[in-house]
């Protein structure tokens, strides 16, 4: 599979990361955000997993409201049955991870930016820490 070096897969705890006020990840987003000429991919695995997590720390209203601004900024990747099945094939054992990479790949993101070890199990992709995010250069 040729990978599309202009497809960027941003996993959940950066975005986690970013509306908790984490440095890196804020700095991280902020960037992406400003690039051209990239597309910019995350999963609806990734928005069920961010309304878990920030439910009972935020108003319904406010995670609503970010919900919102994340789909302005990035195409929503469905997931279903075939991508839970096609990462049931890899040996690896961050089931999470080989699912988003699932996802990431069938849309041909070649980087994968997360604060997870797991992503660098799959050689075919550049996986980068937010604090690594300036190696995506600007077009």
């Amino acid at each position: 599979m040729i990978l599309n070096e202009n497809h960027i897969f941003v996993d959940t705890n950066v975005l986690n990361g970013y509306y908790l006020n984490i440095t890196a990840d804020v700095e991280c987003l902020r960037y992406l955000f400003s690039l051209k000429g990239k597309k910019l991919f995350i999963s609806s695995l990734t928005i069920g997993q961010f309304v878990a997590f920030f439910q009972k720390r935020l108003t319904n209203d406010k995670v609503k409201e970010n919900i919102r601004y994340l789909s302005t900024k990035f195409t929503i990747v469905e997931f279903g049955e075939r991508d839970i099945n096609k990462s049931l094939l890899f040996p690896y054992s961050d089931m999470e991870d080989t699912i988003q990479y699932v996802i990431g790949t069938k849309m041909k993101c070649f980087y994968f930016v997360t604060n997870d070890k797991g992503f660098s199990a799959f050689k075919n992709i550049k996986a980068l820490k937010p604090s690594q995010i300036r190696n995506i250069e600007k077009n």
